[in-house]
């Protein structure tokens, strides 16, 4: 063994974080019986007793080449038996019916399905045989597709759960160690061919490169490592941003003054991590996105259901049903004002309210619109006199409403899309009206006239509460009262395994046994799923469960999607209302 190379590894390995002396974990190499996989579990061997690990292997065989495939299979076989190595093998089979022209992408798919059943097996990490060639092919691959800054990072030495220990080695190291080991290897025919664009990178580019420096390779790879460390570090201050700015309430809101004040690169980097959970985060979207952020008003309809909003000091994503919900087909609901005779009253919805009658000692109220938030808040009128005619419910077609400071009526459609309040929540909003004339908004107070003043011997309070925002808000407390999710959402940082105990701990204590829950009625979520699911449920932000777990938030959004997938596999009517990961486990 080339001593030399294996103290890069582990010098790699260390200065990134893959493994830790003394950590107690069982680590999986992934080997296909090629060079860079043989050497892999011939440096991993070596570095066993300086980490203290279980190694194991494991080979997915792809049925794509027929006899070849067997071979390889045979050869890892009787390699991992000479060198001790216990292996795990999977058969596509066993994981999943091929399409009629499967591919390397499908083949790359199935190989982390295994490694994911792995995942529930009890391994805690799976290395691969990436190396510093794989590296630089794939800068070459992004930067001719158009890539940013994160894409440039290239393939990251960790992501969750698998680890990299190779990047530093080229192609041509790892061949070197396995001749100075007398290991054989075998090779795949497939990489001959030019039908595939790594290939012809591979066999054109990189050589033509090389020839101009001898050094293109490593250094391609150096710089994947320093755009990977400014993307974290863009990524860590987007997410501190968004926080910073994100306005209360369950629905997504940031106030646009912080984020106008951003530097424009974190802009766009915080922009992107708003718009990579809905679509393809094209660039197109993102300088949409800054453009109305800058200007402070307008939208981006990204998807049929989901549209980001800025006005009114706020940026708003909102949701948009493909329908109005069942109750709301037929006429709304309305319910007579009687504060004397009933004065707590519930709507549809989940929300209750209470109409008091105020008298003796009241101080003088002056009207406040609340335009930006719908948060529940009492609300004073001199009303007395209408009141017994009033109803309360919900819009309806023809409705007209003069806010506080109006000189005239308009159409409470149009004053609600002028206002921004999110179209989920506008067909259950309550109200008080007179016939068509509405004379109080939840949220937005009472119509222009109606405030109360140093003659008002008689005043009407509305107070309306929703049962969501209420447990919401109780929810909220509870945990914000909790130091470590204190110093986790303002400095995000990687947790550790205490940390981990200790957000099961909170999120069960307060959500009734949450983890356990999850885990009965799915139990094909693996152990990080289940970690991402509580990040979730405490309504950490995508940038910052990043950051929280050391990874792009690309990853994250990649995880969550494949954790979408697991709970289907169980359940496949569960999301069919449109409903995303994130409105789900909150709603658990």
């Amino acid at each position: 063994m080339d001593t030399a190379i294996l103290a890069r590894v582990e010098d790699f390995c260390i200065r990134e974080g893959l493994l830790q002396p003394g950590a107690s974990q069982h680590l999986a190499a992934a080997v296909s019986g090629g060079a860079d996989s043989m050497a892999l579990l011939l440096l991993l061997r070596q570095l066993q007793p300086r980490f203290g690990y279980t190694l194991s292997a494991c080979h997915v065989n792809h049925g794509l080449r027929g006899q070849s495939a067997d071979r390889d299979e045979a050869f890892v076989r009787a390699e991992c038996a000479r060198l001790g190595v216990p292996l795990r093998v999977f058969h596509a089979a066993e994981l999943a019916s091929p399409p009629a022209h499967a591919g390397e992408d499908w083949a790359r798919r199935l190989r982390y399905t295994a490694f994911a059943q792995l995942q529930g097996q009890g391994i805690d990490a799976i290395a691969t045989a990436h190396t510093a060639n794989d590296q630089a092919e794939t800068l070459l691959l992004r930067l001719a597709r158009g890539t940013g800054l994160h894409g440039a990072g290239g393939i990251r030495p960790r992501r969750g759960c698998y680890l990299r220990p190779l990047l530093c080695l080229s192609r041509a190291e790892t061949e070197a160690v396995c001749r100075t080991a007398g290991q054989q290897w075998v090779t795949d025919e497939t990489n001959d061919t030019d039908a595939y664009a790594r290939n012809r990178l591979r066999h054109s580019a990189l050589p033509a490169l090389e020839s101009t420096n001898a050094a293109a390779v490593q250094n391609l790879a150096r710089f994947c490592e320093k755009a990977a460390r400014a993307d974290a570090y863009l990524a860590a201050g987007a997410a501190k941003l968004l926080a910073a700015a994100r306005l209360p309430g369950a629905e997504p809101a940031w106030q646009l003054t912080p984020l106008q004040a951003a530097d424009p690169l974190l802009l766009e980097t915080a922009l992107h991590s708003l718009v990579a959970p809905v679509r393809d985060a094209e660039e197109k979207y993102v300088q949409l996105l800054c453009a109305v952020v800058r200007q402070g008003s307008g939208a981006v309809q990204l998807t049929g259901q989901v549209r980001f909003c800025a006005g009114n000091g706020c940026l708003r994503q909102e949701m948009l049903p493909d329908a109005l919900p069942r109750q709301l087909e037929s006429a709304p609901q309305q319910v007579p004002l009687l504060p004397e005779k009933q004065p707590e009253f519930r709507l549809r919805g989940g929300w209750k309210g209470k109409a008091e009658l105020l008298t003796a000692d009241f101080e003088k109220k002056i009207q406040v619109v609340h335009k930006k938030d719908l948060k529940n808040r009492a609300d004073y009128a001199r009303i007395t006199t209408l009141y017994a005619g009033l109803v309360l419910r919900t819009r309806q077609p023809g409705d007209v409403y003069r806010p506080a400071g109006r000189s005239v009526h308009n159409r409470l459609r149009k004053w609600m899309n002028e206002t921004g309040i999110p179209a989920s929540q506008r067909d259950q909003l309550p109200l008080l009206a007179a016939g068509s004339e509405v004379l109080w908004v939840c949220g937005a107070g009472f119509a222009e006239g109606l405030a109360p003043d140093a003659d008002t011997a008689q005043v009407l309070q509305m107070e309306m509460e929703h049962r969501e925002e209420r447990e919401h808000r109780l929810a909220e407390r509870l945990i914000s009262e909790q130091p470590l999710i204190n110093e986790l959402r303002h400095s995000p940082r990687f947790i550790k395994e205490a940390d981990k105990s200790c957000l099961a701990a909170l999120v069960d204590d307060v959500y009734n046994n949450f983890t356990s829950r999850l885990t009965t009625r799915f139990p094909n979520l693996t152990e990080m799923d289940i970690q991402y699911c509580i990040l979730i449920k405490l309504h950490f932000t995508v940038s910052q469960i990043a950051v929280l777990s050391a990874i792009s938030p690309t990853s994250v959004y990649q995880q969550k999607s494949r954790m979408k997938k697991r709970i289907q596999t169980l359940e496949p009517e569960l999301f069919t209302d449109g409903k995303t990961l994130d409105e789900w486990l909150n709603e658990w």
